[in-house]
């Protein structure tokens, strides 16, 4: 099938007519029957049958289907990617973030460095570092913050940033005097923990720190984000092993933080393409960035 084939196979798709699918693309309709025709010609099967006065999918058109979506797909993404392209650099900068770090340090960060530069426009998004990454390769977005570094040849990391993960357990759960302490890997033995969603790169990280554990941890509820895992903790529902940044960002009195011993060490990086030269407007946020994701460690320590 050609691409043109195959907009007039969606377009009959999502208005079930050839007079909608003209009027979907602004075509006439005697066009449309020629190029759909001639897909069927070229298939060597027919696509559509007139039930009722609206055209059904065959069961061959069925099968079709699955693979002209990802072709679809594709496409827009190669039109997401000439619009990147065709963006005048220097106007604008789009940043991406975890969750984690989009909701504790990038507002205020955002905010200091805006004052600095009001001309330029910020454009601000916030996903999981697999897809910061693809919307990095997309030139989706200029650079990515994550606590994961990328594994991919045409990106490179800045670290910016270094911490350890912390405990973070509802007020009460240890003594007063405790809190802020380090907390021996073995006390999370048998402790009510929720847990990271497997799809998450910490994860794998967490679970073979955890291994030595005897009893293990009740995980009886897993999330996909930190700042989930920190809802649950205020919520009183158990303790969660998170990034220090979110873990600072709990409703003060509700819950109580302490590092674990032995360590187990993050690092916080800025993610940009390999083949681009950064602004100097970019350099500038990261260097806020980092003196404020920094600060904010080194006073909780």
């Amino acid at each position: 099938m050609r691409l043109r084939h195959i907009e007039i196979f969606q377009a009959i798709r999502q208005t079930g007519s050839v007079s909608g699918a003209a009027q979907l693309l602004h075509v006439s309709q005697p066009a449309v029957t020629k190029v759909l025709q001639h897909a069927e010609q070229q298939l060597g099967f027919p696509l559509f049958l007139r039930v009722r006065g609206k055209l059904q999918p065959t069961p061959e058109a069925l099968e079709l289907e699955r693979e002209v979506d990802k072709v679809t797909e594709s496409l827009q993404g190669v039109r997401r990617l000439a619009q990147s392209l065709r963006r005048a650099p220097g106007h604008s900068l789009r940043i991406g973030a975890t969750p984690a770090l989009a909701l504790s340090l990038l507002p205020p960060a955002i905010h200091e460095w805006t004052q600095r530069y009001p001309e330029i426009v910020c454009e601000l998004s916030s996903a999981h570092s697999r897809e910061l990454v693809q919307n990095l390769l997309m030139r989706e977005i200029d650079v990515a913050l994550t606590l994961q570094p990328p594994d991919h040849p045409a990106l490179k990391a800045q670290a910016l940033a270094s911490g350890v993960l912390v405990a973070l357990a509802p007020a009460g759960y240890w003594p007063q005097e405790d809190e802020g302490k380090p907390l021996s890997l073995m006390a999370l033995a048998d402790a009510p923990l929720i847990g990271l969603s497997s799809a998450d790169p910490l994860s794998v990280r967490l679970d073979s720190y955890l291994k030595a554990v005897e009893p293990p941890p009740r995980v009886s509820i897993a999330v996909q984000t930190y700042s989930l895992a920190r809802a649950m903790v205020e919520s009183g529902a158990g303790l969660a092993v998170i990034d220090p940044f979110t873990a600072l960002g709990a409703a003060p009195g509700v819950t109580a933080i302490r590092p674990l011993a032995p360590a187990l060490p993050i690092t916080l990086y800025a993610v940009t393409r390999v083949a681009e030269p950064s602004a100097h407007t970019l350099s500038e946020l990261l260097t806020i960035f980092s003196c404020r994701a920094q600060g904010q460690l080194d006073r909780w320590r």
